[in-house]
Parts: C-alpha cells; sequence; structure tokens
C-alpha cells in the first residue's frame, strides 16, 4: 500500500522498449509509492498508434489522472525522458518531480547527426533481425528478470524514425527552463553521449541535481536496478518532505 502523502511515480520508457522496461522499478517501488508505467505512442500496447510528442504527453497526463493524487513525480528515460519534458512544459500543474535518466543531452546542432543516420538506417534492416539482435543483446548483458518483460513486449522499430525525428533539434539545456518543478538528472557513470550535456541542464534550472550509477551505462536502470530504485526512491521521498 503506497504511503500517505507519498507522490504517484509514473514512468516512460525509452526508444524501441515498452512499459515492460520498467518491470524492476514497479516491483521496488509499489509498496511505498502508487507506480505505474505507460507505453508511448507506437510502442507496446499503442504499437499502432501514430507516434507525437503531444500524444506522448496526453498518455502521460491521463496516467498521472488516473493514479488518483494530484502532481505526480514523471521518471523518462531517453526518449521517454524528451517526452517527459514536453509533458512539463505542457502540463506543469500536473508534474510534481521530475527524473531524467539519460536525457540530458542537447538533441540540437552536430550531436543530432548520428541520430537521424540511425533514424533512416532502421526502416531499411528486417524488423525480425532486429528483435533477435535485441533479443540476443539483452539477455548477454542483463539477468532475465530485468528483461525479460521488455523482450516479451517487443521493439517499436517501426516508430523510431517519426520519434526521433521530431525529437531531433527540439531540445537543449534551455528546455529546463520550462520545468516548474524539482528535477533529479540520474545518469550511467558511463553513459558518455546521453549525459553529456548534464552540467548545462542542471545549471539551467534553479532545483536540480546530478546523481549518477557508478559503472551504469545509457541502461542505468537495467545495469543497476537496485541503485536506480533507489534513487527513484530517495528523490520522491524528498519530494514528500518539502510539501
Amino acid at each position: 500500500m503506497a504511503t500517505a502523502g507519498a507522490p504517484s511515480i509514473v514512468f516512460v520508457h525509452g526508444t524501441r522498449f515498452s512499459a515492460g522496461q520498467w518491470s524492476s522499478q514497479l516491483d521496488a517501488l509499489q509498496d511505498e509509492f502508487r507506480v505505474a508505467a505507460v507505453d508511448l505512442p507506437g510502442h507496446g500496447a499503442r504499437s499502432a498508434q501514430p507516434w507525437s510528442l503531444a500524444a506522448a504527453t496526453e498518455i502521460i497526463a491521463a496516467e498521472v489522472d488516473a493514479l488518483g493524487r494530484g502532481p505526480a513525480l514523471v521518471v523518462g528515460h531517453s526518449l521517454g525522458g524528451y517526452a517527459s519534458l514536453e509533458f512539463a512544459r505542457r502540463c506543469p500543474e500536473r508534474l510534481r518531480g521530475l527524473v531524467l535518466a539519460g536525457a540530458s543531452a542537447s538533441t540540437r546542432g552536430p550531436w543530432a547527426t548520428p541520430y537521424r543516420w540511425l533514424a533512416g538506417l532502421v526502416p531499411r534492416l528486417p524488423a525480425d533481425r532486429l528483435s533477435r539482435w535485441n533479443d540476443r543483446l539483452l539477455r548477454r548483458l542483463h539477468p532475465p528478470e530485468v528483461v525479460e518483460a521488455t523482450i516479451r513486449s517487443g521493439y517499436a522499430f517501426h516508430s523510431l524514425p517519426d520519434a526521433w525525428g521530431e525529437v531531433l533539434g527540439r531540445f537543449d539545456a534551455a528546455s529546463m527552463r520550462h520545468v516548474a518543478a524539482p528535477v533529479l538528472i540520474l545518469n550511467g557513470e558511463n553513459d558518455t553521449v546521453f549525459r553529456s550535456g548534464e552540467r548545462a541542464f542542471a545549471r539551467a534550472h534553479p532545483d536540480a541535481r546530478v546523481e549518477l550509477i557508478p559503472r551504469a551505462r545509457h541502461l542505468a536502470n537495467f545495469d543497476d536496478p537496485d541503485a536506480f530504485s533507489a534513487a527513484v526512491r530517495h528523490f520522491a521521498r524528498e519530494l514528500s518532505v518539502r510539501d
């Protein structure tokens, strides 16, 4: 049962994944908090829905409302982190706190070039081959209890070009100025690309800090689920005390 006064927590997955990405965090935090994970448009159970940031923010907002405890803590990873930044801009009254995980790099300028190339390449490759490669990679790098929910849900390669096509060129440290709630920038220590702008992102917000998961990479919640969950738990408890 969720603790009285504790914020609800909504988790938003990264590129090609689904709500299953957060199975470890949901299990770890559900006794203290009301928790949920969403499928973004074009992903998971919403695989047939066209991608758009506008639709993504509506999905996050609907889940915040469904949890029924007012503004929520939103935790977004990678693509989900940028979607959460857009949610923070569009729906500030529904946001109690924000965790950006693997989403503190500018998507503007030269940094975006290889990702535009990747977004163009993926549709040319057979989806079944990409899925097999992802399955093997996840099972080689992580315990089955961490990744099986993600593998069962499949991958949204078909949505990658539209999703990153909209995100690229849109976000940088200045996006933090639209966030009206406290922010935790939570990155894997070895995620050199997606934490490249973390200091600039933190400086752009009056109530933001950076924490690193030691030795973790971009999928920090897979590399060290316990440390990731503990960081979210601590931040959520801080939000409770502030209120």
